[in-house]
């Protein structure tokens, strides 16, 4: 039976296609959701899965075949050209608190709307006077 790493080294190429087609799924599904529907929980949902599709495509566009961690220590000074860069690394860890932080605010401005106006669905909420 062959072993994770021989079969990640035969089948790289099909994997970094299927890693940014997922990234790229998930942004398209994510713009599906916040553009098309009319309930406000299911936009907020679609702008999660979308800031989700972002991250995965920048960890994808950062990673460096054969890379070695951003660490200088004794003996591995000529390995700078296969260190991974870390920023697309720290954005994502910021994006993802960030992107946190957003959903948590939407959802409670939801159920806040909610309260007042009975209804979570843009086009109900746009017929109301005030």
């Amino acid at each position: 039976m062959m072993e994770f790493s021989e079969i990640f080294f035969k089948y790289k190429d099909l994997i970094s296609i299927a890693v940014y087609g997922t990234a790229i799924m998930l942004i398209i599904i994510g713009l599906y959701g916040v553009l098309l529907k009319k309930h406000l929980v299911k936009i907020a949902i679609g702008l999660s899965i979308m800031d989700s599709g972002i991250n995965l495509l920048f960890v994808a566009v950062g990673y460096i075949q054969n890379g070695t961690a951003p660490i200088f220590s004794p003996g591995h000074e000529g390995d700078v050209a296969k260190m991974v860069d870390p920023v697309p690394q720290a954005l994502v860890l910021t994006a993802i608190v960030i992107g946190f932080a957003v959903t948590a605010l939407a959802l409670s401005l939801i159920i806040r709307l909610y309260k007042h106006h009975h209804t979570a669905n843009i086009d109900q909420i746009n017929s109301l006077k005030w």
